[in-house]
């Protein structure tokens, strides 16, 4: 919902032309501080944590199914290397699933 949707909602609390001016330039302001939308437990916007879940498990099953057929040692230190990262993003995308729902009951992460 934009600004001027806002300003189309009709509340019981008349606002002044001045004082919407006041609420839509304090709105704004909140929503580019990024530790206070943390802090309220909004959602960020796209979330690229999913996409490079998908894409580092699909780089470390190829790796390593390229290092054990080959026995390059370059693919399986490669393997080495990208496995832990793998599973780290597997774990913060594990915590962010299961984070608890907001006041509103809505999930903060709006691809779940």
């Amino acid at each position: 919902m934009d600004d001027w949707e806002m300003w189309e909602m009709h509340d019981e609390v008349q606002l002044s032309p001045r004082e919407r001016l006041a609420l839509v330039q304090i709105e704004s302001r909140l929503r580019q501080d990024r530790r206070f939308a943390r802090r309220m437990g909004c959602p960020r916007g796209p979330g690229w944590l999913p996409a490079a879940v998908v894409l580092l498990t699909a780089a470390s099953v190829f790796v390593a199914v390229m290092g054990i057929r080959t026995s390059d040692p370059a693919l399986l230190w490669c393997f080495a290397a990208l496995w832990p990262l793998t599973l780290l993003q597997v774990f913060r995308l594990l915590c962010r699933a299961t984070r608890p729902q907001t006041r509103s009951g809505a999930r903060v992460t709006p691809w779940l």
